[in-house]
């Protein structure tokens, strides 16, 4: 396995360091589990399955916030 050499500061480190389970627990092992690749919400939708009451609802806050008006801070 290629590895890269990377500098963070010591609130990174110790946060990281926060994260590990144990000792045998690696950096690139937490690193992994908390940022896992981006994927496609079509690709998480068709994991899901038939989501009929999701895709209504969504539906339903989407026309809500449609109809929605913006409010002006007065300051």
């Amino acid at each position: 396995m290629a590895t890269k050499t990377i500098s963070i500061t010591v609130e990174a480190y110790e946060r990281l360091r926060a994260l590990k389970k144990n000792e045998k627990t690696n950096f690139s092992d937490v690193i992994v589990k908390y940022y896992p690749v981006k994927r496609k919400l079509s690709d998480v939708l068709s994991e899901l399955g038939d989501c009929t009451g999701l895709a209504d609802s969504v539906e339903t806050a989407s026309r809500g916030m449609r109809k929605s008006k913006l409010r002006e801070a007065r300051i």
